[in-house]
């Protein structure tokens, strides 16, 4: 994906992990290979690896410039965070995320706002990095807006009786150093608006994959653009909407939002990024009837 440039506001994505290969049932319970193979010409190899027959999707965070901020939209998985059990996390050491960022000119100490569309493991672990022996802000001098009521949801997860408490390694290494550091702020969606934001970049809820899911959306002169976090994770959910991801906390709300999302962004032709969609990963939602399509951006 090449920069997006929309009037004054700049676009880019930033990769961690441009390709993972999932096995079907593993990213979205209920899909199995047969199904994979019926759709395997129709999304080609960017976004099914034909050996395997597994689903291939990429880590990525995007940079949201306008003039006088910058804006980093979610953190990916980051360096050296023990999640056993999740591979393609567990322990990742890579200077390709912040080797990317600088090849867009951008530097850690350069960005003003972190938005975290929610509090997933992939989505904030360069929140921190390990200095020192402690995890400690990568975007020193960042404000981190975080939902609230993502953050009381796992928050309560590590709570109550030993039997009771649920892991959230995540939670424990890439969201409390950024609260006890004095970093974060936690808002309310859509209640509450932000100083660090202005009407160009505003936040909607978009909840089922976590209670405070948030997307964010852009608009720079007439155009548009709305970044929609784990809204959905395949292009293949457009042929078989009624998939859901595993990690979807209300799996029902999940393809409610989806649907509504996708009903707005092919209304509004607003570019449509994705968390998750391989690269050239932008482009845009069209309506066919009542179900819907994506076609990839050519640049």
């Amino acid at each position: 994906m090449q920069t997006k440039r929309m009037g004054d506001v700049t676009i880019d994505r930033v990769g961690e992990i441009d390709r993972y290969l999932f096995a079907p049932q593993d990213l979205l319970p209920g899909l199995d290979h047969r199904t994979v193979e019926r759709y395997r010409s129709i999304l080609g190899p960017r976004l099914v690896d034909f050996e395997t027959n597994k689903l291939i999707i990429s880590f990525h965070s995007y940079v949201i410039r306008l003039p006088g901020r910058t804006i980093l939209v979610d953190t990916c998985n980051g360096n050296h965070k023990e999640r056993p059990g999740k591979p393609w996390q567990h322990m990742h050491e890579s200077p390709a995320y912040l080797s990317n960022l600088a090849k867009i000119g951008v530097r850690p100490e350069d960005v003003d706002v972190v938005l975290c569309t929610h509090l997933h493991g992939d989505h904030v672990g360069w929140n921190t990095r390990l200095s020192g022996g402690r995890w400690v802000p990568t975007f020193p001098n960042a404000r981190y807006l975080m939902s609230r009521r993502d953050y009381e949801h796992f928050s309560a997860l590590t709570e109550g009786p030993p039997e009771a408490r649920r892991p959230a390694a995540a939670f424990a290494d890439s969201v409390l150093p950024i609260i006890e550091a004095g970093r974060a702020e936690l808002i309310d969606v859509p209640a509450q608006a932000h100083p660090h934001l202005d009407d160009r970049v505003w936040l909607e809820p978009s909840p089922g994959h976590t209670p405070g899911h948030m997307t964010v959306h852009v608009r720079g002169g007439a155009a548009r653009a709305v970044l929609v976090g784990d809204v959905i994770h395949h292009p293949i959910q457009f042929h078989e909407p009624d998939l859901s991801n595993n990690g979807d906390v209300d799996p029902v709300q999940a393809r409610h939002t989806r649907e509504r999302l996708l009903q707005l962004s092919s209304e509004t032709h607003a570019l449509f990024l994705t968390a998750h969609f391989p690269a050239p990963t932008a482009g845009h939602v069209r309506a066919i009837g009542d179900r819907f399509t994506f076609e990839f951006d050519a640049t």
